[in-house]
C-alpha cells in the first residue's frame, strides 16, 4: 500500500481532524486523481479520504455495511465541508500487493477465490445498494453516449476492436446480468486485505452492492493478469471459485461494459 511521508497543509483540512494529525506521522496514500487519501499513524491507523462533494456518500454507506458484516473498515466520520470527508479505521494486515503475498501467486489466487466465494454467499438484505446492476448498465450507457471508451487495460482475450463492437455485446447480452449477489465492485489486489494470509476484510467498497457475480470475477481475473504481469494465475482463480458457478461468456459481457468506465 503506497504511503509517502508528508507534512499536511492543515489549512485545507477541516479542524475536526487537526488533533489526529498533530504529533502523528501522516502519509499520502492516494492512488487516484479523484481523491486525496491521508494515512494517519495513530490509534492503530486511520485513513482520511477527501473527494468531490457527494462522491463519497455511497462509499461511506457501503463501508459501514461491510463493517457490520465484519468485512470492512469502521467509519469514524463522514460529512461534507466543501468536499466530502471520510475517516475510517485501518483494516488489520496488508493488502494483496504486499511482496509476501505476491511471492506465492498460486496461494494468492486460491485465497482470493475463497474470500470472494464467501462474500458472494452473504445475506445482502441490509445492503444500502440493492440495484447495482441497473446503476452499472446505466453508467455504461451514459459513457457510451458521451463517447468515452477505453479498452487499454484489458487482456487481449477480453478486448474489443471498437466501441461499436463492445456496445453491440452490451445491447445483446447485458440484459442477462442478475441482481442476486453481494459484490465488492472493484475486486482487485489493492482492495483485498490479509493478515498473515488470514482474510481480514476489504477496502474501497464504494462501487459495491447487490448485483451480478461476474463483475467481481472479471476484476479478480484482471488484477492477477495486470499486477502479476502474466495470465498464468487467473485461470487458477476461476478454477478455485468453481467454473460451474459462473458463465465464461458473461465475463466478456462485463468487459464490454467496463470499457465504457
Amino acid at each position: 500500500m503506497k504511503r509517502t511521508p508528508i507534512l499536511p497543509d492543515l489549512s485545507s483540512i477541516p479542524e475536526i481532524f487537526h488533533s489526529l494529525m498533530h504529533g502523528s506521522q501522516v502519509f499520502d496514500s492516494s492512488c487516484s486523481q479523484l481523491a486525496r487519501v491521508y494515512y494517519i499513524e495513530k490509534d492503530g491507523g486511520l485513513y482520511l479520504k477527501a473527494a468531490e462533494a457527494g462522491s463519497l456518500k455511497q462509499e461511506a454507506a457501503m463501508d459501514a455495511y461491510f463493517y457490520s458484516l465484519g468485512l470492512g473498515p469502521e467509519v469514524v466520520h463522514y460529512f461534507t465541508e466543501g468536499k466530502d470527508w471520510l475517516l475510517t479505521r485501518a483494516v488489520q494486515g496488508e493488502d494483496c500487493l504486499h511482496p509476501d503475498y505476491l511471492a506465492d501467486p498460486n496461494r494468492l489466487a486460491d485465497t482470493m477465490a475463497e474470500m470472494l466465494w464467501d462474500l458472494h454467499h452473504r445475506d445482502y438484505s441490509g445492503c444500502p445498494v440493492q440495484n447495482h446492476t441497473a446503476q452499472y448498465i446505466r453508467r455504461a450507457q451514459e459513457n457510451y453516449e458521451a463517447g468515452r471508451y477505453d479498452a487499454s487495460l484489458f487482456p487481449d482475450n477480453w478486448g474489443y476492436a471498437s466501441a461499436e463492437e463492445a456496445w453491440a455485446v452490451v445491447e445483446a447480452k447485458a440484459k442477462y446480468l442478475k441482481t442476486d449477489t453481494l459484490l465488492h465492485g472493484d475486486y482487485c489486489l489493492p482492495n483485498i486485505m490479509l493478515d498473515n494470509w488470514k482474510p481480514s476484510g476489504f477496502i474501497d467498497v464504494g462501487g459495491g452492492g447487490v448485483g451480478d457475480r461476474h463483475i467481481d470475477l472479471f476484476w479478480g481475473a484482471w488484477t492477477l493478469n495486470f499486477n502479476l504481469k502474466t495470465d498464468k494465475f487467473s485461470p487458477r482463480f476461476l478454477d478455485a471459485y468453481g467454473r460451474q458457478n459462473f458463465e465464461e461468456e458473461m465475463l466478456r459481457v462485463v468487459a464490454a461494459l467496463e470499457v465504457f468506465g
